[in-house]
């Protein structure tokens, strides 16, 4: 028997900052990129979500996101009250998507922009999100004066701005090289512990999704479901230590035997 859809009030007094019930998306191609899926996300829980290339992660985040609406099956998103361009939650694409003619400052400025923020409100939260991300010096700069890393900074820096409860990351560091990715997942975990966010995370490396979070989900080729699960319990705050530990290296041989089979039936890119 399929459960009832929960209101945003029940979500919330569950301690469920996400919940997923039997959720699919089919597109007007024909194509089923995801489901059925259920998944629960607590309240301030970081979560990876793992997979082969076209199993629906980033479709997972668009519907959570409500970018997009499911063809079956609920999506309940605890929302906190907002205001004065506040929203319940921030997303980081996988690339920059910058606009070139404005400064950092203006492209973490326009979120706010949109929401008609108040303007000396918008300021300071643009001042504290670019400090959140290192990038206060910066304020003035132009995205060509930037490193791929400072630019997906400015990405993060524009989703803080709103505030929001819930953070989903669209495989943020793809791009970037080995040591530029390692130091801005130290920054958004040493972000995610200060800020007490909810991050749901899409990666397609399991290094990656062992080291950040708490909770990784490994999906099967598409239609994207859930095919295992894995609690990462480690001393935090994560470091070097961690990430050179035998614990990390079992987690790590885990989680790639859970994958290895989505891998052999993966279905296109």
């Amino acid at each position: 028997m399929a459960e009832p859809a929960l209101s945003e009030t029940d979500i919330d007094a569950a301690g469920f900052a996400v919940r997923l019930r039997a959720v699919g998306k089919t597109y007007d191609n024909g194509v089923t990129a995801l489901g059925p899926l259920d998944l629960d996300v607590a309240k301030g829980e970081f979560v990876s979500l793992l997979g082969p290339s076209g199993c629906g992660k980033s479709t997972a985040l668009r519907l959570i996101a409500a970018l997009s609406t499911p063809s079956a099956g609920t999506v309940n998103v605890s929302h906190r009250a907002k205001a004065d361009g506040r929203h319940p939650i921030g997303f980081v694409f996988q690339e920059p998507t910058l606009m070139p003619w404005g400064s950092v400052r203006d492209n973490v400025r326009l979120p706010l922009k949109l929401a008609r923020a108040p303007s000396a409100e918008a300021d300071r939260r643009i001042e504290e999100a670019l400090a959140q991300v290192g990038l206060a010096e910066f304020a003035d700069a132009y995205p060509r004066e930037l490193s791929g890393g400072m630019k997906m900074r400015v990405s993060l820096a524009r989703a803080l701005v709103t505030d929001p409860d819930i953070l989903l990351l669209d495989e943020p560091f793809a791009a970037l090289d080995e040591i530029t990715r390692f130091r801005l997942n130290n920054d958004l975990l040493a972000l995610w512990r200060k800020l007490h966010k909810t991050v749901i995370f899409v990666t397609h490396s399991v290094f990656e999704s062992v080291y950040l979070s708490q909770r990784v989900i490994v999906m099967t080729a598409r239609p994207g479901r859930i095919s295992a699960e894995f609690r990462i319990a480690t001393v935090e705050p994560r470091g070097e230590e961690f990430r050179t530990s035998v614990d990390y290296a079992g987690y790590c041989r885990e989680v790639s035997g859970a994958l290895a089979p989505s891998y052999s039936g993966q279905r296109g890119a």
